[in-house]
């Protein structure tokens, strides 16, 4: 009944908030009026004659025709031309390319139309100091490590997100501090005359000074840790991308890893399952494919679509023992978009690795990366397989825009969207009961209500303030 309250309470906060009508994450833009002044038949036909692309400077033309799924001679339905243009310009602005996209119609005549998309780029080349906690999470360092700050990472990022202005990122790590991390990759999404084929190629070495080797009953996780490095690995991974059409795309990974740890990590005082071999290094090969979907109006802040994936993944060349392993995951998201600004959500995650007796390197589950539950950030709960539902109400309370250099790409304004939230929370992570935890085979829930701001580069910072079925209450935050 106490949970039921504080769900209750969270609602209506959401309630009580104002409305505001600025609005900086766009779900949809009308066509120029100029159309609707036009006495046509909606199922009448507009050919387009050519596409005009205006303010692209450094990516190439090619790209952004390539997102639009419509071409110059094809004819459109005068009645779908609003929906045809907002998926353009979603498709566009979803390249993450652009500060801002706007596709608009010039009649040519009764029977023809230009359609002009003019984009402003962003700036794409970032070289930045790096000084990075090594937790997973800020609340973790912050709760769990008092804010230590020898347990960080300092060194220089270099990352250009446009380098040929074919939306081809190239990032160079060079890192020390606690860890020590050198690293490069760069992708190529289109890298055929058919704009259909891509690759990637990365690879790196990184030595960690501890090591996470098992998880506690109560949920923490226990590291190994020596003033000198503890764990070693040097890994190269190639993909392989294909992309026919505009909303989905299948990729092909083939990854490498070489691990070692010391010695002491694998006898029984510490993590005798580590690698589930009495060898202190192991070479990891991962074979694996994804499909991925996405039709939302914003893909680093969706309000409305649809988002979804699968992969297959195939770690080690044999079929039992060791580190072998092959594991299917999945998520589906729905973003629905009401009147007034109100927004909710339903995320669905899934994960199932084979055979169920895995070595702790293959056990992550809830509480690593994006599958989570808000309100238990600051524990882990290992598995073999596991689910998690996600459910987001949310309101945008205001947003509003900073001018300051017009001629600044890299500063052009500085935007603001404030959305006030509630959430409920729900997830299972199923392991054998050798490595069972407090939170292992049992329902898992979580609630609360927080703040997201969103402004330029697609920043976000999210304020939480959750509560679990521990009866314990977190305030979080994030930012990304």
């Amino acid at each position: 009944m106490c949970i039921l309250k504080k769900i209750y309470y969270s609602c209506l906060l959401l309630v009580i908030t104002w409305n505001a009508a600025a609005q900086n994450v766009e779900v949809s833009l009308p066509v120029d009026k100029q159309l609707s002044a036009i006495p046509f038949d909606s199922a009448s036909k507009l050919v387009v004659r050519k596409i005009i692309l205006k303010g692209n400077k450094k990516t190439r033309n090619y790209l952004i025709l390539r997102e639009i799924q419509f071409k110059s001679g094809d004819s459109i339905i005068i009645g779908t031309i609003n929906k045809s243009f907002q998926l353009a310009r979603q498709q566009v602005y979803n390249t993450t390319l652009f500060h801002e996209v706007n596709v608009e119609l010039a009649m040519i005549s009764a029977y023809e139309m230009d359609v002009i998309v003019t984009v402003k780029e962003r700036w794409y080349i970032f070289p930045f100091p790096e000084f990075k906690v090594i937790d997973r999470s800020f609340n973790e360092w912050l709760v769990d490590r008092n804010a230590d700050l020898s347990r960080v990472n300092y060194g220089l990022k270099f990352e250009h997100k446009n380098f040929s202005g074919r939306r081809d990122p190239l990032r160079l790590f060079l890192l020390s501090g606690y860890n020590q991390n050198i690293a490069f990759s760069y992708s190529q999404p289109y890298s055929d005359k058919a704009l259909t084929q891509g690759f990637g190629v990365g690879g790196g070495f990184l030595q960690n000074r501890e090591i996470a080797i098992k998880t506690s009953y109560d949920n923490k996780i226990q590291f190994y840790k020596r003033d000198d490095f503890v764990k070693r690995n040097l890994y190269f991974n190639l993909s392989l991308r294909l992309q026919k059409g505009i909303l989905f795309r299948h990729i092909l990974n083939l990854a490498f890893s070489s691990i070692k740890v010391s010695d002491s990590v694998i006898t029984s005082t510490y993590s005798p399952n580590y690698f589930n071999t009495r060898s202190p290094s192991a070479t990891l090969i991962d074979f694996a494919y994804t499909y991925q979907y996405a039709n939302v109006n914003n893909v680093a802040y969706p309000l409305k679509g649809t988002t979804g994936y699968y992969s297959l993944t195939k770690r080690g060349l044999g079929i039992t023992g060791g580190i072998n392993l092959f594991a299917i995951d999945g998520a589906y998201n729905r973003f629905w978009a009401y009147k007034k600004n109100w927004f909710s959500s339903l995320q669905f995650r899934a994960n199932v690795k084979l055979p169920f007796d895995q070595p702790y390197i293959n056990q992550n589950a809830i509480g690593y990366g994006d599958a989570n539950l808000r309100g238990l950030e600051l524990y882990v709960i290992d598995g073999v397989a596991f689910g998690i539902i996600k459910s987001t109400l949310k309101k945008k309370i205001f947003s509003f825009t900073i001018p300051l250099s017009k001629n600044s790409r890299l500063l052009p304004t500085l935007p603001f969207s404030i959305f006030a939230k509630t959430y409920l929370d729900a997830g299972y992570s199923f392991n054998k009961r050798k490595f069972d935890t407090y939170l292992n085979n049992r329902l898992l829930y979580t609630a609360g209500f927080g703040i997201d701001i969103l402004t330029l580069y697609d920043i976000r910072l999210r304020l939480e303030y959750s509560f679990n079925q521990l009866n314990r209450r977190h305030f979080f935050f994030e930012s990304k």
